[in-house]
């Protein structure tokens, strides 16, 4: 069973950082480009950044997160720093196509 768990999220002033992990389990771990997506409060779905060989970034945030993968721990990582109210959202860990996601974790940029 594929299972993805997101931890990290939580309140944050604007300014600020958080660093999103996804444990991902139950498939071959380096044969996926992983994810993350989000979904903020009256919005759609958006993509944030995806790893395979390399990084891409949505240009929403790019200069801002940094995605990472370890393969030894099947884990995936977001590193948010420069964080803005409009980075609202709840975040979610996304495998390969978008087959599987994880049950997203909270991310709330206030003063």
């Amino acid at each position: 069973e594929v299972q993805l768990v997101e931890s990290g999220g939580g309140l944050v002033q604007p300014g600020g950082s958080l660093r999103l992990s996804c444990a991902a389990s139950g498939f071959t771990f380096d044969d996926y480009a992983m994810s993350w997506v989000r979904l903020a409060p009256g919005k759609g779905l958006e993509w944030v950044s995806s790893f395979y060989n390399d990084a891409e970034y949505a240009d929403s945030v790019k200069g801002r997160f940094t995605i990472s993968r370890d393969n030894a721990k099947n884990t995936v990582a977001l590193q948010m720093n420069n964080l803005k109210p409009e980075d609202t959202a709840v975040y979610y860990c996304v495998r390969g196509t978008f087959d599987s996601w994880g049950q997203g974790t909270q991310v709330t940029v206030s003063s």
